[in-house]
């Protein structure tokens, strides 16, 4: 087919593209302000990793909550007053006058940057049925691409803005990408049709229980104790009982109990990301504070970590199945975290470059992998909030991590901390091999008319 009225509409591209990136560039950019934010509130690893935590938890919160309301309302409206919550947290962040408004700042970044990656899977349905092409590999790879991108240069990205205008600039590159984003989306995105934003088909009293299970989880990672894990276990079986009651659920567990698939590839998006974000912020400090570079100097590190993911998504973007990027990306984390455990304060910077080059394969590969798994596995009338969930399960992996990396480094990020760190990556990696390896249903995602698909999407 070759009429224009058929081909993937690329304007959609640009708000589609800078929506999805918020988030990404807001955990990466944080990764090398930690240790300058900690100096000016003389607040050790164990306190600003809640930087971290407030923004996941917001977003892991916020992120199926948007999915579902932009699959019954559409697309623009929830990015466009997501996107602005962005400009009003670069605000309030460049401002804060201690860490408990920064922690505050970052809670309102995580809801702000709920809507753009379940906008953008949204829309890619929606193309797809419009164009009758099911398969937009090309543009699925650009998503991936353009997250792979930012999730890397971040911390690059980061130091020289540090370098430059100090940590609380981290913070003001937020305020020009909000108004670019939502101009972008106000000029570009498609308006549904009109329909009335009624609270009926919203089931509060389940997202209410899915945040306190949430909340409670989160806080006994960070700070355990013995009540937490009773009020999750508690939290979330009224949550599933609510959702298997409710005639329109918040979270379909019925649907989802009948796609074993979908349900392993949230499992193993959460243990990809235990491992990608305890690198990120944990190696980082280590950079820092336990070898002694300098902000600028551990953004630099992260650079080969670019070039090898962007080059791996590229490479094997155009083919739409998971099962050989999952194995790429799966043997590839295992033979970092062991390289991870070598490291010394002695040890030559090629050493810590070679070790970023490595951790390049699974960030190009493993996202992807996912990222189409989603595409492919999900109903087509809950793609946004099946989306939702992937970051939702990603950001529970980024929690988790986060408080592995608090409990590792105490007060200080020496390089015992660091190894103690990398053997909990290491036996998430291996996790994610072992998960992969199981799942006989891989081979077929991605494949026309997928028999791993549930039947209501075939």
């Amino acid at each position: 087919m070759t009429d224009v009225s058929v081909r993937f509409d690329r304007r959609l591209i640009p708000p589609m593209m800078l929506g999805s990136i918020l988030n990404p560039i807001n955990s990466t950019v944080l990764a090398v302000a930690l240790i300058p934010i900690g100096a000016a509130f003389g607040a050790p690893p164990s306190q600003t990793a809640w930087l971290v935590s407030a923004l996941y938890l917001a977003t892991a919160l916020g992120q199926p909550v948007v999915g579902r309301l932009i699959d019954l309302f559409g697309p623009r409206r929830l990015f466009l007053i997501s996107t602005s919550l962005v400009g009003v947290a670069g605000v309030l962040g460049t401002t804060a006058p201690n860490l408990g408004v920064l922690i505050a700042a970052r809670v309102l970044l995580g809801f702000g940057t709920c809507a753009g990656y379940p906008a953008a899977m949204a829309l890619l349905k929606r193309e797809a049925a419009r164009t009758g092409h099911d398969s937009p590999a090309g543009v699925l790879t650009a998503l991936a691409a353009a997250n792979q991108t930012i999730a890397v240069i971040g911390p690059l990205l980061g130091g020289v803005l540090i370098a430059v205008g100090g940590w609380r600039a981290t913070f003001a590159l937020n305020i020009p990408l909000s108004a670019l984003a939502v101009t972008l989306g106000a000029l570009r995105l498609p308006k549904s049709p009109p329909r009335p934003l009624r609270l009926g088909p919203l089931d509060l009293p389940g997202m209410a229980l899915f945040a306190a299970t949430l909340v409670a989880l989160l806080l006994f990672l960070m700070r355990p104790t013995w009540y937490l894990p009773l009020i999750t276990v508690a939290a979330g079986a009224a949550f599933t009982l609510r959702e298997l009651r409710a005639e329109t659920p918040f979270i379909d567990l019925r649907v989802l109990g009948g796609n074993p698939p979908l349900l392993a590839t949230y499992g193993r998006a959460l243990v990809a990301y235990v491992v990608s974000y305890a690198f990120l912020y944990g190696f980082t400090q280590w950079t820092e504070e336990g070898y002694g570079l300098t902000p600028l100097h551990a953004g630099l590190v992260q650079i080969p970590m670019f070039l090898v993911g962007i080059a791996i998504s590229v490479t094997i973007g155009r083919h739409p199945g998971v099962l050989t990027k999952l194995l790429l990306g799966g043997a590839a984390q295992i033979a970092a975290c062991a390289l991870m455990l070598t490291l010394t304060a002695a040890s030559p910077i090629w050493l810590l470059v070679a070790l970023a080059m490595l951790f390049g394969i699974p960030q190009g590969a493993n996202s992807l992998a996912l990222q189409n798994s989603v595409y492919f596995q999900s109903t087509p009338d809950r793609i946004a909030s099946c989306a939702g969930l992937l970051r939702t399960f990603g950001y529970l992996g980024s929690m988790i991590a986060s408080a592995a990396t608090a409990a590792s480094f105490g007060h200080h990020a020496s390089t015992q901390g660091m190894h103690h760190l990398a053997w909990l990556m290491l036996a998430a990696a291996v996790l994610f091999l072992l998960s992969t390896l199981l799942d006989r249903t891989l081979h077929r995602v991605g494949k026309p008319r997928d028999p791993a698909a549930p039947p209501s999407s075939r």
